[in-house]
């Protein structure tokens, strides 16, 4: 049976690059679930939970958003940041939330990036709640 690679690529480093059987990404308008000879795609990604299922269990990631692409069983995953979900200090992000619901969003700009900010805090709160 043929198997995926995986690559979690963000700018300082791979976070992840292993043989998985099945990965469910977060897409920015939902989930998708990527296994062996998927057709080719590149997608955009949304803040959310990115699981890697293998022969030794599901691993789950919150990833940054960002841009995935899968082509020949290997799915390569660019984002701004990843963590495995066990390491998420729940308090933390919801600091992180609470500080983002505190920016200004006085011009289009402004709420953009607040609205930015209050959806990767939501989706970090989420994954880690849910490992």
């Amino acid at each position: 049976m043929s198997k995926l690679q995986i690559v979690i690529v963000t700018p300082e480093t791979t976070t992840l690059d292993q043989e998985a059987d099945f990965v469910v990404l977060p897409l920015f308008d939902g989930e998708s679930g990527v296994s062996a000879n998927h057709a080719p795609m590149i997608g955009r990604l949304g803040p959310g939970e990115l699981r890697v299922k293998d022969g030794k269990g599901t691993q789950s990631f919150y990833v940054d958003g960002g841009f995935v692409q899968i082509e020949d069983n290997v799915v390569s995953v660019l984002t701004g940041a990843s963590t495995p979900s066990k390491e998420i200090d729940v308090a933390e992000a919801k600091k992180a939330l609470d500080a983002a619901n505190e920016l200004p969003s006085e011009n289009a700009a402004l709420a953009d990036a607040k609205r930015k900010a209050v959806s990767q805090a939501q989706a970090k709160i989420r994954v880690a709640e849910k490992a």
